[in-house]
């Protein structure tokens, strides 16, 4: 793991591994607030520092428009930290600097922006502005382990939620950062063809690039069970 921060990715879904509970079926056995509910009681368990998200999952979140400064942007690089004595994160995966804030935290937590070297000064002045952290990459495409391993010798993160989406979650997984499956499984199915998973990675998919082991599995009420794997790249 070195020195970057544990990566527990923390999911909801259904047997048929749905990404859309807004789609499942329905179940006597409890209803989406109730899974929802047990979701968050697990996701305060594990006593995480920050929790991280994909640039599409964000922009559904923060739902900000783009309000770029006025005069000539004096930018930071590699990186900006707004509040280094904040104790919780929310950390947004944006390789091309597409998301845009109003404020600087989301349910409390201090939000941290992950770009690509393509990123413009003014965006992250507009970042700044709005009171947001920010990590600017060497690369167009954003070395996620690196930057991890920064925001633990910095700002003390050193257990971080994954939660999505599909494509960051394989990816991720895929490059050996993620050393934790947290999942809740409800009993409900959406079933629906070519529908999204929680993980995904390409045409390849994970074969050959990571292994799971059952650490537990525990009902949690509602009909829904907690299973937890732990993630390893094989030998």
């Amino acid at each position: 793991m070195s020195d970057r921060p544990q990566v527990i990715c923390l999911m909801m879904t259904s047997p048929d591994g749905s990404l859309h509970p807004s789609r499942w079926t329905r179940s006597p056995d409890g209803v989406r607030s109730d899974w929802s509910s047990l979701y968050e009681k697990v996701h305060t368990l594990h006593s995480a520092t920050a929790w991280m998200v994909g640039r599409v999952t964000m922009a559904e979140i923060t739902k900000a428009g783009p309000h770029p400064p006025s005069g000539t942007p004096d930018a930071k690089r590699p990186h900006y930290f707004a509040r280094p004595g904040a104790s919780s994160f929310a950390i947004a995966l944006d390789p091309s600097g597409k998301l845009h804030f109003s404020k600087d935290e989301l349910y409390g937590d201090h939000v941290i922006v992950l770009l690509g070297s393509d990123v413009s000064d003014r965006h992250l002045a507009e970042l700044a502005g709005d009171g947001v952290s920010y990590l600017v990459s060497d690369d167009k495409e954003i070395d996620v382990g690196a930057m991890l391993e920064l925001l633990r010798k910095e700002l003390g993160i050193t257990r971080v939620l994954l939660e999505g989406g599909a494509n960051v979650n394989g990816s991720l997984m895929a490059a050996g950062l993620v050393d934790e499956l947290s999942l809740i499984v409800a009993p409900a199915l959406e079933a629906r063809k070519g529908s999204d998973r929680i993980i995904e990675f390409g045409e390849e998919g994970l074969a050959d690039k990571v292994e799971l082991s059952l650490i537990s599995c525990d009902p949690l009420g509602h009909g829904a069970v907690h299973l937890r794997y732990s993630v390893k790249t094989p030998s």
